[in-house]
């Protein structure tokens, strides 16, 4: 029996993803902010983005307990990008090493194919930062290009790594444009 389950975020996880994305803003490059967001603005990006359709789980303990979640957002706000979504995936320090974040991107990915994207771009705080880069390889991603030295955290410079994987049909085919990840625009 596994020691996690995935399930659809809710509402009431928002302090618990709050709690998770602190630790990963004060101690680790994962993420470029510098001030952890509260709960209320957690709130308002949880909101936001599942208003929108987009995909967005937890891996939960069997207390349930959130333990990790993930979410794909837009890439980019311009409409031309609508087929194209971003990654994020944190995982509770106590968490780290038990296989939720591996579990929670191979799902993520699954829902977004479901939703008609066409590529998951992650978007990577650090060239030193392994775990991630590895867990977005053995997922199938690979490294598409590295800006170095553009962020500035911890009193370093931090490189930011890009990785992408085709879901779907990738570019092999053109979207419907009457459905899917399309109308998320309004186009």
């Amino acid at each position: 029996m596994s020691a996690f389950v995935l399930r659809e975020a809710v509402l009431t996880d928002v302090p618990r993803l709050a709690e998770i994305y602190g630790h990963a803003v004060l101690n680790g490059t994962a993420t470029f902010e510098l001030v952890p967001p509260d709960a209320a603005e957690m709130q308002v990006r949880f909101e936001s983005l599942t208003r929108q359709g987009y995909p967005y789980i937890v891996a939960a303990d069997r207390k349930d307990r959130v333990i990790g979640y993930a979410y794909a957002g837009p890439f980019r706000a311009r409409p031309a990008y609508r087929w194209s979504v971003e990654d994020s995936v944190y995982i509770a320090p106590e968490a780290y090493g038990r296989g939720a974040g591996r579990a929670l991107l191979e799902r993520l990915l699954e829902l977004c194919e479901e939703l008609g994207f066409r590529q998951m771009i992650a978007v990577i705080g650090g060239s030193d930062h392994a775990p991630s880069i590895r867990l977005h390889e053995r997922a199938g991603f690979r490294t598409i290009g590295i800006f170095h030295g553009s962020g500035f955290k911890f009193g370093r410079w931090v490189d930011t790594v890009f990785m992408q994987i085709p879901i779907g049909d990738g570019r092999t085919s053109l979207p419907d444009e009457t459905s899917g990840p399309g109308l998320l625009f309004g186009v």
